[in-house]
């Protein structure tokens, strides 16, 4: 095997994001859950001899030294894998909106670089070199809904029902830096347990950051509105600007501004690519 095509790279939404405490360090203690999406980019990958690692962006132009080439190089350095590769990137997940897209880039770099170079680490393994590139990327590794706590690095699985959302992210975006630098931003929510969060799970507690980021970017509020002259209750995402919305029955919203990007997503049950590292057990 010397190409793989097409390789997805799916987005995530934080079904709700509870910031409970704040460590002697100034990292946050999270509580939230984890659902990825069908709304994915798509990365394609083949063998360089040299030891190489180029990319070619196949749309959106990204940074030089961006996640996915940090992800393939972590793995040559944890390896010593002598084999390059060539990235072609087609991006679709909007930067800065709390989706995740680095991220999730980053793992599928790692999933599919192990199995084009034959290494045969585990998930775990992956999830180690990962880790040290983004909080998120072991989430993608696992490749499992997750409820997660810490800083992040707690991940349990989870099962959810079936379900459609509209996604929305206005032209503006965030930092997360910004956001949990803010004096205003509530550090104090009382922790919730996986039963709490069962009962409901698409309606189940808020955003803690959601305040901030709307102080901060005018355009969440612009969404969050136009989601409630809907009748759906919006919310956003992680600690970027789009929002989502869970829809139920036959209902579909009017047709949201241009400037916007935004989709109807299904929410995946497992990562596509979760057969392409073997589990530790």
């Amino acid at each position: 095997m010397r190409v793989l095509q097409d390789v997805p790279a799916p987005a995530k939404l934080n079904l709700f994001l509870h910031v409970t405490g704040r460590r002697p360090d100034g990292y946050h203690l999270l509580q939230s859950a984890f659902m990825l999406i069908d709304w994915c980019d798509t990365l394609h990958f083949e063998i360089r001899e040299d030891g190489h690692i180029s990319r070619e962006d196949l749309g959106l132009a990204l940074p030089a030294n961006d996640l996915i080439v940090r992800a393939a190089r972590a793995l040559q350095s944890a390896t010593g894998c002598t084999l390059g590769a060539h990235i072609g990137v087609e991006k679709s997940i909007p930067a800065q909106a709390g989706l995740g897209g680095g991220s999730s880039d980053a793992a599928t770099c790692l999933l599919a670089l192990n199995r084009l170079w034959g290494l045969g680490l585990t998930r775990s393994a992956l999830a180690s070199i990962g880790l040290a590139l983004g909080a998120d990327v072991p989430f993608f590794i696992g490749g499992r809904n997750a409820w997660v706590q810490g800083i992040g690095e707690q991940l349990s699985p989870l099962e959810l029902p079936q379900a459609h959302f509209l996604v929305i992210k206005p032209p503006a975006g965030l930092e997360t830096v910004r956001i949990f630098a803010s004096e205003g931003l509530c550090r104090d929510t009382k922790p919730a347990t996986i039963a709490d969060f069962a009962a409901d799970p698409f309606g189940f507690g808020r955003n803690d950051l959601q305040p901030v980021a709307t102080a901060l970017c005018p355009d969440v509020q612009e969404v969050l509105s136009w989601f409630s002259a809907q009748g759906l209750q919006g919310r956003m995402t992680g600690s970027g600007s789009a929002v989502f919305a869970h829809l139920t029955g036959d209902r579909v919203p009017d047709g949201f501004p241009d400037h916007w990007q935004g989709r109807r997503c299904c929410n995946l049950a497992v990562h596509p690519l979760t057969g392409w590292a073997p589990s530790d057990s």
